[in-house]
């Protein structure tokens, strides 16, 4: 399947989900930056920061702030394929939209197999996000494909394609639980040897088991080595 064919299936998907979308929709988008070092072979660390805002709701287009996320990561390499992370995230969004603010503590296991230009991810995270009035515990499990839209080896100034399934499952002792699926589609381009930037979208169904809710991310961000 050529890369332009998939390029199609995946703008077909996120066109037909937004048409079929109810009351419930919601567009926002999703700014962010990361810095990324590498310690040695073994351990590496990654501080982000994103901001995420309203772009529709409610039935109309309007621009609002929603929260803004700070995210620390360090990465232990077990091997070539296999990896063991520990993440700390502050949201602060009482300030923005009078939602709560949270305290996330995750732990992943990734695993990653490389097949001539085609890279596939599994991604297994726990979290415990802990808020003023209740804790919830969530698992996730991605499915992740990239590679590079030109050849089999990224080069500078070349782009490469990134896409993912994920589903979600939120467990906590006040609320039911509840079961989330997300669909996201990047294209990226590598600036130079240490930096790139990503566009793309992210398609979320959140609720599934109780009552479902539709958003569409716009997403950007921008990737540093140091």
């Amino acid at each position: 399947m050529s890369y332009i064919r998939i390029l199609t299936i995946l703008s077909s998907l996120f066109l037909g989900l937004n048409l079929f979308s109810q009351n419930s929709f919601e567009t926002l988008g999703e700014t962010g930056f990361a810095l990324n070092h590498k310690i040695s072979d073994a351990y590496k660390i990654n501080f982000s920061a994103r901001s995420r805002y309203y772009l529709y709701q409610d039935d109309s287009f309007s621009f609002q702030n929603r929260q803004l996320d700070i995210v620390h990561f360090s990465t232990l390499n077990l091997d070539y394929n296999h990896s063991l992370s520990l993440g700390i995230q502050y949201r602060f969004r009482e300030s923005f939209d009078g939602g709560a603010n949270e305290l996330r503590l995750t732990q992943q296991f990734n695993y990653t197999k490389t097949n001539q230009a085609l890279r596939f991810g599994h991604r297994v995270r726990f979290e415990q996000r802990i808020f003023d009035q209740l804790t919830i515990l969530r698992s996730r499990y991605r499915l992740a494909l990239d590679f590079p839209l030109n050849g089999e080896k990224l080069d500078i100034g070349e782009s490469y394609l990134v896409t993912s399934m994920e589903v979600l499952l939120s467990n906590s002792r006040k609320i039911a639980p509840e079961l989330d699926h997300r669909t996201t589609g990047q294209i990226g381009w590598l600036i130079s040897e240490k930096s790139k930037i990503q566009f793309g979208l992210e398609y979320r169904f959140e609720a599934l088991n109780i009552k479902a809710e539709e958003k569409l991310f716009i997403l950007t961000s921008f990737i540093l080595k140091v």
